[in-house]
């Protein structure tokens, strides 16, 4: 299962970035993100890991698996049966900068997982850009 969410952002794709990539705050910004918590410190980086607790949703860690400073950073979540891989990606336009949120759900269990909270899961990052997009032009 794969969904996806687009969002033009009138900010620099510097500020942008700035917001999405600094996932300890989040909480502050999207009501769809309970409470985080980094199990590192620093800026995201490769094997950088986060626990994140979402309404309706188990808890989750998060390892962060790629990231190209500035453009995008992925993170994995493992549970028995299914992997989640989230991608974080904001680009500049002649429009504004887009940024894109994707959830892949694989594994024995993600079909299963993502039929079931698939109006979920387009709520919350739907919901997340829309935040993202109101917290980033305020600046």
């Amino acid at each position: 299962m794969r969904f996806e969410h687009s969002i033009t952002v009138q900010a620099s794709p510097e500020r942008v970035w700035q917001v999405y990539s600094d996932v300890e705050r989040w909480p502050e910004w999207t009501p769809t993100i309970e409470s985080v918590e980094r199990l590192d410190e620093g800026r995201i980086h490769v094997g950088a890991k986060t626990r994140i607790r979402q309404p309706k949703l188990p808890v989750a860690v998060w390892e962060v698996t790629e990231v190209k400073e500035g453009e995008y950073f992925e993170w994995v979540s493992k549970a028995p049966g299914i992997k989640t891989t989230g991608g974080h990606r904001v680009a500049s336009t002649p429009e504004g900068t887009v940024a894109t949120a994707t959830i892949v759900q694989e594994g024995p269990l993600g079909w299963i997982f993502g039929r079931l909270y698939a109006g979920l899961t387009r709520r919350y990052i739907a919901t997340e850009a829309e935040r993202l997009k109101a917290i980033s032009e305020r600046a």
